[in-house]
């Protein structure tokens, strides 16, 4: 399979600290509405890289000020790729708990795998588990 042909591309550094993805996340979202991306992939998109970022920025670097994420956008006609990267020590995304299941699904938190995996066509985690890729196909344009 060859490598799509990138129409877009970005790669920022952000610190650790909540709210410090607002600025790329607009920025992928832009892009998206921009290359008339539907407004169903541009909420799925947005709600999982959202997702990946708070993880990154709360759980992987511990809100830590010394610590960055990286996130790498790649934008084709019909295919996004992000890729969030954190300093922290990883995490086993298999060892997150089912929140679906009785005894987890009143625990507050824990759905971020969870969204991410139900709204993007590919999430893949790293063998360390600091560093999530969301992929997501541009849905087929309605009949």
């Amino acid at each position: 399979m060859s490598e799509p042909r990138w129409i877009w591309q970005c790669d920022r550094i952000i610190p650790s600290k909540n709210g410090a993805g607002r600025k790329v996340r607009r920025e992928v979202l832009e892009e998206l509405k921009r290359h008339d991306w539907s407004k169903h992939d541009v909420f799925s998109i947005h709600l999982a890289l959202e997702e990946a970022l708070v993880n990154a920025i709360e759980h992987g670097n511990d809100l830590d000020p010394g610590k960055r994420v990286q996130v790498r956008c790649q934008l084709a006609d019909d295919l996004v790729r992000i890729e969030v990267v954190d300093e922290g020590p990883g995490f086993d995304p298999a060892q997150v708990p089912d929140p679906t299941d009785d005894e987890h699904r009143e625990r507050p938190g824990g759905r971020g795998v969870l969204l991410m995996r139900r709204f993007m066509d590919r999430v893949e985690y790293s063998s360390k588990g600091n560093s999530v890729v969301l992929e997501k196909r541009r849905s087929a344009d309605p009949a």
